[in-house]
């Protein structure tokens, strides 16, 4: 019987790494101070309690650290499910303790963090998900957790026995409920006042007056009018600036019409971080937590959420040793998440870089193996969960990804939207750019071929298409024979270990017959070869080239694997048409199950074979036939790649981009919607704006988006930024540093950086670059006392970079394009963006023939207006709120004037050398 709880700490040092040195605080209380090359020699025989081991070890240079008591496994095990920055700080703010100031007090607090912890886990300890946890933590504790012996005794049960069923956490979580089908819709308008009333009952009586809030509410209105033709939606470009409120903005009409209408509207983001933004936001609108899960839901693609399958999977028969621990956290996690959502939820992304990827990964469905209602989980599923409470939600909160794919699927698994939302609409072209392209590359080929085939040798555990649907076929001959013809097809594409025969001479086996989908891929890398410089051809850089003019091998490989995907595409096709004919012809004897079964599996048929194969099928023919005419304008933009790493060839293959993605997007996705806003800070170009044509930048800003695809116009309306750009930002171009000069381009960054005291965010075009800049004042920053983290560097992801950063007031951060966007830092944790150089385009073939063919003509401008966009969203991170103040540095004496001009109205923009630029930093950061 458990006993009373008592709180156990394990007799161990504390260790702070800093950059080439470290903090320890050893047993008897005492604080040293040791370089980063005599650490590993005192930590010997230790497990020292930290924070984050592969990233302590990167920082002090140690391959790794054998064993430790890490407090982020601590965390996660005592408080799964809640947010927190892997940093002694990021603790400290989670559990709401002092602040540590240095790493002697960083060190110090390690052990009152686990001390917080391990007292929490014991006041909680008959809480419903810690039924399972000592027998989970005694389980873990066999695999070496070094954590067990504390949990345990805060858990009142010090001689627990291991217990592996722990791992199995369905037995615990709620399953979903069928409801009937939703009722339609209504059609109901909202009116721009009461918009503005809804808005108000939001914010609430004592809320501050924000009057472009209001006005914003009243435009976005308008995507709410009822539809009057089919195809034509109402359609509404909003650019609201920075400070506008546009999230609230948009939600009180958005609210308005789902309640009014019975039907969701469906709130469409690009970048994970805001739609975690918005889905806090919503609280406003439901302060009672339950309601507001009721009413607002999260959806992402599948392969976002924990596959309960794929963990009952890993753990049937006990976890792997390897994998115990890793896997005992996600079941912590999966017991108290609220959507099982793997990534950009409150899954915690650390837990993936202290264990590997390969110990979170696989837990979700990222190859589409999901068998549905033939699942014994099916009904705890968390994704079948989000999808039930979507249809009866007010608000959905999704990604451009998830709706574009699901419009070019007919709808998917949610059905169409009748409302949508498109926030951070800038990013809609390089969304349906993305969604509306085909690889048809070794890899996609490798990927179809197991998806139908299945693990082909290997620790694999990849089910094939006979698994997936063996039960609704049986003996059935009519279903048995196109399954088995497509399977055997299916050989025809690459083989296992095909990466490593793309350089192989076919001569040097005549006797084999060639096989097609190989000979295509060596085909097209010989191509790319002939035609690219030499300095490509030695194995350093990825290559690529145009399709046409063809050489003499490429049209006859692409017509021998059009034949071969064609004997693929013909059976599967029989096979889809004849599960769905099961539907009608044997509806009366059909269970609901079976019928969910054939129908997920028709689905699946579609989009994981058919229409790749569809698509690789129109690319070949192109790769058959003659070029088209010069200057013709182009549907598609065609070209052949060759994939190189570490100096070997990877992949090889043709890729096919619409010139124009904003085209099917109209197509496929707004047209058939009722209404749709389309929003963000940056939708048009104020330096395009011509005085003899003031519509030109609303123009451009209707071509980026699709609207100008639709049939009616775009009702259009621009609020401003409430902020004072003039008095709490400044832009300096800095004249006298050599872009080109590693050292120089260092000791900029390294100057204003420590002229800004931290708080500060380096931006590269190249990540080459930002290793050498890391390497070279990662020390100086450190002994000053402020933080630098990487991209690229740090053993962290994206997501986690920039929650350190944000809680650490005084780090700096160093990225490339990820770290521009969707980044939410309000506050003095940054006050200083520095741009490494022009972040012009990429000179592409893609790129070259969209700026020939979209550019009207001027195709200067159409590079000018991708640099201008990429510094402007890079400038809109400084200030999210009235009382923040930052400074923007271009550290690239050639930047045209032209390419400031589209920062926000009054930001004052000097040129001078790095040494007025380090002083006025200083300066006008240190002002109240």
């Amino acid at each position: 019987m458990p006993s009373a709880p008592r709180l156990v700490l394990p007799d161990v040092p504390s260790l702070v790494a800093g950059f080439g040195h470290a903090t320890l605080l050893t047993t008897e209380g005492e604080l040293e101070t040791l370089p980063a090359a005599a650490i590993a020699a005192r930590l010997e025989g230790t497990a020292p309690m930290l924070v984050h081991a592969p990233a302590t070890a990167r920082r002090l240079g140690l391959p790794h650290i054998e064993a430790a008591h890490d407090l982020l496994e601590l965390f996660a095990f005592c408080r799964p499910a809640e947010p927190c920055a892997p940093t002694p700080r990021g603790l400290a703010l989670a559990l709401d303790l002092a602040q540590p100031a240095n790493d002697e007090a960083a060190a110090a607090l390690l052990p009152d963090i686990a001390s917080h912890l391990l007292r929490h886990l014991a006041d909680t300890r008959d809480h419903p998900r810690n039924r399972d946890a000592a027998g989970l933590a005694a389980r873990m504790g066999e695999a070496g957790w070094a954590w067990a012996p504390s949990i345990l005794a805060a858990l009142g049960d010090p001689k627990a026995k291991p217990d592996s069923r722990a791992y199995k956490v369905w037995r615990r979580l709620p399953e979903w409920e069928e409801t009937a089908p939703p009722t339609p819709p209504l059609s109901f308008t909202v009116e721009p006042a009461e918009a503005r009333r809804r808005l108000a009952e939001i914010l609430g009586p004592g809320a501050e007056q924000r009057p472009q809030q209001a006005d914003y509410a009243s435009a976005a209105a308008a995507a709410f009018a009822p539809r009057e033709h089919p195809g034509a939606p109402a359609v509404v470009l909003a650019e609201a600036g920075t400070g506008t409120g546009k999230t609230l903005g948009y939600v009180a009409p958005a609210s308005l019409w789902a309640e009014r209408n019975g039907a969701p509207v469906w709130i469409s983001t690009f970048t994970r971080n805001l739609q975690r933004q918005i889905d806090q936001e919503t609280a406003r609108l439901f302060p009672d937590p339950e309601e507001r899960r009721r009413r607002v839901v999260l959806r992402k693609g599948r392969e976002n959420y924990l596959c309960l399958l794929n963990l009952d999977d890993l753990t049937s028969a006990g976890p792997p040793p390897y994998l115990a621990i890793a896997l005992g956290l996600v079941a912590r996690w999966a017991l108290a998440s609220r959507d099982g959502d793997l990534l950009g939820g409150d899954f915690p992304g650390w837990i993936a870089e202290l264990f590997g990827p390969g110990a979170v990964l696989p837990l979700a469905d990222r190859r589409g193996e999901c068998i549905h209602s033939a699942c014994p989980h099916y009904r705890m599923c968390f994704v079948e969960h989000s999808i039930r409470r979507a249809r009866t939600a007010q608000i959905v909160v999704a990604n451009h990804a998830l709706v574009m794919v699901q419009a070019a699927l007919g709808g998917g698994e949610d059905g169409p939207p009748l409302r949508l939302v498109f926030d951070e609409g800038h990013h809609l072209f390089d969304a349906a750019d993305s969604a509306f392209s085909a690889d048809l590359t070794g890899a996609e080929m490798a990927e179809v071929r197991r998806w139908l085939l299945g693990a082909e040798g290997g620790r694999s555990r990849a089910r094939g298409l006979r698994r997936r649907v063996e039960e609704l076929i049986g003996e059935r001959a009519d279903l048995l024979a196109p399954l088995e013809a497509a399977l055997n097809a299916a050989r025809a594409l690459p083989v296992p270990g095909w990466p490593s025969r793309l350089a192989a001479d076919p001569r040097a086996t005549p006797d084999e017959a060639p096989h097609p989908a190989e000979a295509f891929l060596r085909a097209a890398r010989d191509q790319v070869l002939a035609r690219t410089q030499e300095s490509r051809d030695a194995g350093l850089y990825d290559s690529e080239c145009d399709l046409h003019p063809l050489t003499a091998a490429l049209p006859p490989a692409a017509e021998a694997l059009d034949r071969a995907l064609r004997r693929i595409e013909e059976p599967l096709a029989s096979l889809r048409d004849r599960l769905a004919a099961r539907l009608e012809d044997e509806a009366e004897d059909l269970e609901v199950g079976d019928r969910i079964r054939i129908e997920a599996a028709c689905r699946a048929i579609d989009r994981r074979a058919l229409m790749p194969i569809r698509a690789w099928g129109a690319m070949l023919a192109t790769a058959q036939v003659d070029p088209p005419l010069p200057g013709a304008r182009p549907v598609h933009v065609d070209w052949l790649s060759l994939t190189r790493r570490g100096g070997q060839d990877s992949d090889a293959g043709m890729h096919r981009h619409y010139l124009d993605p904003t085209l099917p997007f109209a197509t496929a996705v707004a047209a058939p919607a009722h209404g749709v806003l389309i929003t963000s800070a940056t939708l048009r170009d104020e330096a395009e704006a011509e005085d003899d044509d003031p519509e030109a930048t609303w123009r451009e800003a209707e071509a980026r988006t699709g609207a100008a695809h639709l049939p009616l116009p775009a009702i259009r309306a621009a609020v401003p930024s409430p902020f004072d750009y003039a008095a709490r930002t400044r832009c300096l171009v800095v004249t006298d540093v050599a872009k080109e000069n590693a050292g120089q381009v260092a000791a900029a960054f390294q100057a204003l950086f420590l002229a800004a005291g931290g708080g500060a965010l380096g931006l590269f075009t190249a990540i080459r670059r930002l290793r050498d800049v890391h390497a070279r004042i990662a020390g100086p920053l450190e002994q000053a006392g402020i933080p630098l983290y990487a991209q690229h560097i740090d053993a962290m992801d994206n997501a986690t970079l920039v929650d350190v950063f944000r809680a650490e007031e005084n780090a700096c951060l160093l990225g490339t394009d990820a770290m521009r966007d969707g980044v939410d830092v309000p506050g003095r944790a940054l006050r200083l963006l520095v741009f490494d150089r022009v972040p012009w385009p990429r000179p592409t073939i893609l790129h070259r023939e969209r700026r020939t063919h979209l550019s009207g003509g001027r195709p200067k401008d159409y590079d000018d207006r991708i640099a201008r966009h990429r510094l402007r969203q890079a400038f809109g991170r400084l200030i999210r709120r009235a009382d923040d103040k930052g400074v923007f540095v271009l550290l690239d004496r050639s930047a045209p004037s032209r390419l400031l001009q589209g920062l926000p109205s009054g930001v004052l923009i000097r040129r001078l050398g790095l040494a007025q630029a380090v002083a006025e930093t200083r300066d006008f950061l240190a002002e109240p």
